[in-house]
């Protein structure tokens, strides 16, 4: 599923902040092995939460949801599943955050999706079940699949054509492609938008600045080196006497 960048950039101003989740089961009550349920697979190299095969899936998805091309990288080389991945193993994973008492009940198209399980239990579940179904399709998993095989799966988690045991298939879906928008433009801090690619990309220049000089420019387009947080706490950044970032710009003839 290769999304035209210039209608991904256009939809941006669309983004909503991410849904809340209500009434987690635990997969240990959903039915799955004991092994499943306490996630006793050991997470691959230098990831928190994916095992081997799910960073395999979820790599092969971002290549397919923000792909590289002639603009810049795309999510995968931008290291979003690494992002994906820590925020699993972390309190979003576990919504902490959110309500998780129930009553269970089906909601409306604008409460949003209310998943039965935590973020880290749904991708767990999910990425099983659409290499289960790859599998019997295709006789391969969701990474070793073509482009075109690929595109196939992800539209019908999209369209919810793809019936999943445990997850509805377009909210997963919907939780994928949330995560990966905000995986590809959050602060590298965080694991993901590797070199800044997403700011760089739209033209972000990253942790707030002093914008006084700016502000008689009616027009122009603010053009800066991005600066992130990780910038300010190693000294790679310049500050001002105030601790805001001074935007290194072209017309520096620093760049």
């Amino acid at each position: 599923m290769k999304r035209d960048r210039r209608r991904f950039l256009k939809g941006l101003t669309a983004l909503s902040a991410a849904a809340g989740h209500v009434g987690p089961v635990t997969l240990a009550s959903a039915g799955f092995a004991a092994e499943a349920a306490t996630g006793a697979q050991a997470a691959a190299p230098g990831l928190q939460f994916f095992t081997a095969p799910e960073a395999a899936f979820v790599d092969a998805a971002l290549a397919r949801l923000i792909p590289a091309d002639a603009l810049g990288p795309g999510a995968r080389e931008a290291g979003v599943t690494a992002f994906i991945d820590g925020q699993l193993a972390g309190g979003f994973g576990r919504l902490e955050r959110g309500y998780t008492l129930g009553p269970r009940v089906e909601g409306t198209a604008e409460q949003g999706p209310q998943f039965r399980l935590l973020p880290a239990e749904a991708y767990r579940a999910a990425i099983a079940e659409i290499d289960g179904h790859c599998g019997e399709r295709f006789g391969r998993r969701f990474a070793e699949l073509g482009p075109a095989e690929q595109d196939e799966v992800l539209r019908a988690l999209d369209e919810g054509r793809l019936a999943l045991a445990t997850v509805n298939a377009a909210e997963f879906f919907g939780l994928l492609w949330q995560n990966t928008q905000e995986g590809f433009f959050a602060d590298p801090l965080y694991g993901g938008n590797r070199d800044k690619a997403g700011w760089k990309l739209v033209g972000f220049p990253g942790v707030a600045a002093v914008y006084t000089s700016e502000i008689e420019r009616h027009g122009p387009a603010y053009r800066a080196e991005p600066v992130s947080i990780a910038d300010l706490r190693s000294g790679r950044a310049a500050v001002d006497e105030h601790g805001h970032p001074v935007h290194r710009r072209p017309s520096d003839g620093q760049d």
